[in-house]
């Protein structure tokens, strides 16, 4: 089974410059639970691996967190879609830890609890730290233009190897159908 990466806010759900603080503030992107059944019903393992310094911040406790990632879980289910695992950074910049996109301290964990080495499997995000620690790890990085995308894309800077894409359904779409083949 191949395996696919995502980032969570801006690439499933709504992002915020305000942090994602509770349940009640998650609400997935239009397509992405989709986007995501689609994945699995071809084969794909989902994982997800995401900064959420709003722990270290204070914002929220990792009960609350857990709720919330409960929630997206529930949505899944729904659509009968799944994510194996939610790989988590609960601490802030300043803490300069290795786990904290983009050191790729959350990839290793990845490779090293799956099993399975990263080089060449697709990373989604929509940010620059989204590509650099994929890119630590020999992932290939892919932008979403949803969340901070457009932000990224505006920044112009480390894009040169990262295909783009409006949204998680429009990559998964192109996935899906072979046209990723020759441009990977």
């Amino acid at each position: 089974m191949e395996l696919i990466i995502l980032d969570r806010d801006g690439v499933i759900n709504e992002d915020s410059d305000e942090y994602i603080k509770s349940p009640n503030e998650w609400r997935p992107l239009p397509g992405s639970i989709q986007a995501i059944a689609r994945l699995n019903h071809a084969g794909y393992r989902v994982v997800v691996a995401t900064n959420q310094s709003g722990v270290g911040r204070g914002l929220f406790d990792i009960e609350t967190l857990g709720k919330i990632h409960e929630k997206m879980y529930l949505q899944l289910e729904e659509a009968g879609a799944s994510v194996e695992a939610i790989f988590y950074c609960p601490h802030t910049p300043e803490d300069k830890c290795e786990c904290r996109k983009p050191k790729p301290g959350l990839f290793y964990d990845i490779e090293n609890r799956l099993g399975k080495e990263l080089s060449g499997i697709y990373a989604v995000g929509d940010s620059l730290r989204d590509f650099e620690a994929a890119r630590a790890v020999g992932a290939t990085p892919i932008l979403v233009k949803t969340g901070k995308g457009k932000r990224t894309i505006e920044g112009g800077q480390g894009l040169n190897d990262v295909l783009q894409f409006d949204d998680l359904y429009s990559f998964v779409d192109a996935l899906l159908s072979g046209a990723l083949a020759n441009k990977a």
